[in-house]
């Protein structure tokens, strides 16, 4: 096992991405956070501490999240779709993100946010796409259980999986194979989601290392139980 560089002395700012300024709601992996990262550098700090990165589930926390290893969608940056052909502009300026861009409304977010990344999905071609398959074997230890575990939230009204029937529930290998086979387009949606976190989070982390700033992470102390 690697052994992590131990971090040398100096100073930082504990900033959550979902705290950066945007125009679709919620901090993102875009031009903001650039601009932090640049910030950062000008001001001589070396370190840039944000909160987990993992999905959110009941209650917003970024400690109580669906899943261990996945990112979170509001992070994906929807102007960086819009300049990769996947999106309109007025794809993602129509829905209500809210009246002010340092506020985040979850309720909003949740209600919209899907519908908008489904278009750009809907437009990747992922299925050709060499770089997201190639992804997708690489994550599969935990991508396979990620994405069906979502497409079955969705297909079962958002209920937690105690609530599932009592063979999908129990991993009863009949029924895994049946609801892959049925959530197959769905759960292909929430790896491709997981594809444009993943992409734009280490090309930020990336660009920040190059201008001399490491980030600090964060995780939750437990798995939520609701997770996948």
């Amino acid at each position: 096992m690697k052994k992590q560089k131990p971090l040398g002395r100096g100073a930082g700012v504990l900033l959550p991405v979902s705290c950066l300024p945007s125009d679709y709601g919620i901090g993102t992996f875009g031009r903001e956070a650039y601009r932090f990262v640049d910030f950062l550098a000008a001001a001589g700090q070396r370190y840039w501490q944000v909160l987990p990165l993992g999905p959110t589930s009941y209650g917003d926390s970024p400690y109580q999240s669906f899943s261990a290893f996945a990112g979170n969608p509001y992070y994906i940056d929807l102007q960086m779709l819009i300049e990769q052909g996947l999106l309109l502009e007025e794809e993602a300026a129509e829905p209500d993100w809210g009246l002010r861009p340092d506020w985040v409304d979850y309720a909003k977010l949740y209600g919209s946010r899907f519908s908008v990344l489904k278009k750009a999905w809907s437009r990747s071609g992922w299925e050709q796409d060499a770089a997201f398959l190639s992804f997708c074997e690489q994550k599969k230890d935990w991508l396979e259980d990620y994405a069906l575990f979502m497409a079955l939230k969705d297909a079962f009204g958002g209920r937690e999986w105690q609530a599932w029937p009592e063979e999908i529930r129990l991993r009863r290998p009949a029924a895994l194979a049946d609801w892959k086979e049925r959530l197959r387009e769905e759960a292909s949606f929430w790896r491709y989601v997981q594809y444009l976190f993943f992409s734009q989070w280490e090309r930020l982390k990336q660009y920040a290392n190059q201008k001399g700033i490491g980030i600090i992470g964060d995780i939750p102390i437990y798995v939520a139980m609701d997770s996948a």
